[in-house]
């Protein structure tokens, strides 16, 4: 570990801890030339960070003697990254353009990316066409997407970004096993114009199995046994599994695809059907821009660097353990839950790579909703409350072509403005006079109206949000999900605390078919079993 750039960027988050951001463009004229950058259709402003000059000098030593730019070149370079599962981790090359030369572990690996998207292509013009039907010969109205955690999340995203006001072909998406997740999916759909896609790398995900076998069901209750393969897909990289099942045609993805890294890959292929394969190579267009930059930009000038060397700052510099992320724009809604999995689970630990412990703090824990919504739910205490919450503003200037922004894009700038700004007790007060206030009014509500203010934010910023610019933020925020675990030295690529509970629910599952708890079970654990169960 470099503990003299750890100890230097924790000396100058001490000496910046009291500075005001807003009296920094003052100190340093160059503050918001030097603070922003323009990448691959996005603006991004990370001058009302709570760094000094000298702070972000320190964050940029750091990123340095970290040698991010040589994990970088691994990465690309499809050597083992992931350590822990010796596995290359080249969710780059499924965006890369045809003819690059991308290998995992020195297998080349760019051929098959480009014939799995020729066939995702292929499948999903004969599928909008009509020339791929179902069993009874209509032709596909809607497609069912079956899937978990980075097989749902991504091309959730994905279809609530871009989807047209009234698709042709609709997409309707299960991960909960509640069964009431795949009743309100299945209202008014018909199994005979319904296809299913399965998204499982194992094909063993029990939740998405208990789903494709509650949609398996619904089907066989309409249509011929002969059939029904034609109403069933695999995205997997265990075909012979999905065959086995009863799906008719399989798409594959590798091992050296994690699963909240693998929505540019054949697990977006419902996207795929639903947009039409031209705004899907948009996407991967965007992110393939982004990747460029990554990286060949130096690191001052490197966004997702950048974005990174804000967090570490604010985390384990200034000791917040906790972002919130406000998209302004409704098709953005769901980018706090990916971004949840992504960071928390991609960063979400506490031993090096080398297994011994960090010794600081690592991904902070990630929440958000789409503003305006979150002005009137959590700003309250983003303004007010005695934690300091840093937020990530993502703003889209044009949001619906029939009405213009804003009103929406003015309410995120002044957010900002005002986490910056705060207001004074004495402002608060003299605001209260003016208004007529008594002064012994004003002087009991002014503490209640004053803002400490001095709270950090980034602005991201885009025209509009088009296949291009969405590729090119995911693109941005797993780059930078990775430099942070390049600076903590943590494995960013694998999820063994996941696994654990997996391992009992299987267990509690049979004492749940016994009727009754195992011995071995904790008091509180075995008497909300039998409640349950009674």
């Amino acid at each position: 570990m470099p503990h003299a750039a750890w100890a230097e960027l924790e000396a100058a988050a001490r000496r910046d801890a009291d500075a005001r951001i807003q009296d920094q463009f003052t100190a340093d004229p160059d503050r918001l030339a030097r603070l922003t950058l323009d990448v691959a259709g996005l603006h991004i402003d990370l001058s009302k960070q709570s760094w000094t000059y000298a702070g972000l000098k320190a964050a940029l030593d750091l990123a340095r003697a970290c040698g991010v730019e040589g994990r970088r070149a691994a990465l690309f370079n499809g050597e083992a990254v992931n350590l822990t599962e010796g596995r290359a981790v080249l969710h780059p090359a499924l965006r890369a353009p045809d003819g690059a030369d991308f290998r995992a572990l020195e297998e080349p690996v760019s051929a098959e990316v480009e014939a799995v998207r020729a066939e995702m292509k292929a499948y999903a013009e004969a599928l909008r066409s009509g020339n791929e039907t179902g069993a009874s010969g209509r032709p596909f109205k809607t497609v069912l997407h079956i899937g978990i955690g980075g097989s749902d999340l991504g091309p959730r995203l994905i279809w609530d970004a871009l989807r047209p006001l009234d698709p042709a072909i609709d997409l309707r998406f299960v991960a909960n096993i509640d069964p009431r997740d795949m009743a309100e999916a299945l209202i008014g759909l018909d199994p005979e114009t319904t296809l299913v896609i399965v998204v499982s790398k194992s094909f063993t995900t029990q939740e998405t199995l208990l789903n494709a076998q509650a949609a398996k069901a619904w089907l066989a209750a309409a249509l011929p046994a002969e059939g029904m393969a034609k109403h069933f897909i695999g995205v997997t990289a265990a075909p012979e599994k999905a065959a086995a099942f009863g799906c008719g045609r399989t798409f594959a993805f590798r091992d050296w695809v994690g699963g909240r890294y693998s929505l540019w890959s054949a697990v977006s292929l419902s996207c795929v059907i639903g947009l039409g394969w031209d705004a899907f190579q948009g996407f991967l267009d965007g992110a393939a821009a982004l990747d460029r930059h990554f990286l060949e930009a130096p690191l001052e000038r490197n966004a997702p660097v950048m974005l990174a060397l804000a967090e570490i700052y604010n985390v384990d510099g200034l000791h917040r353990p906790a972002r919130t992320i406000a998209p302004y724009a409704h098709d953005l809604r769901r980018l706090p839950a990916f971004l949840q999995q992504l960071e928390m689970e991609s960063n979400g630990k506490q031993v090096r790579r080398d297994g011994a412990p960090v010794g600081r703090q690592t991904c902070p824990v990630i929440f958000g909703e789409a503003g305006a919504n979150a002005q009137h739910a959590f700003f309250q205490q983003l303004h007010q409350g005695p934690q300091v919450v840093p937020v990530e503003f993502i703003i889209v200037s044009r949001t619906c072509e029939e009405t213009p922004s804003t009103y929406l894009w003015s309410n995120a700038l002044a957010q900002a403005q005002a986490l910056m700004q705060g207001k004074t007790e004495t402002q608060a007060r003299a605001e209260l006079i003016a208004s007529g206030a008594s002064e012994d009014e004003a002087d009991r509500l002014a503490p209640h109206k004053a803002f400490p203010g001095n709270r950090p934010s980034t602005a991201i910023l885009m025209e509009r949000l088009t296949p291009q610019t969405l590729g090119a933020l995911i693109a941005l925020y797993e780059h930078k999900t990775f430099v942070e675990g390049v600076l903590w030295d943590i494995n960013s690529f694998d999820q063994w605390g996941v696994e654990l509970g997996k391992v009992l629910a299987k267990a509690l599952l049979k004492d749940a078919a016994a009727g009754a708890p195992s011995a071995d079970l904790d008091p509180s654990t075995a008497d909300l079993l039998r409640r349950l169960t009674a």
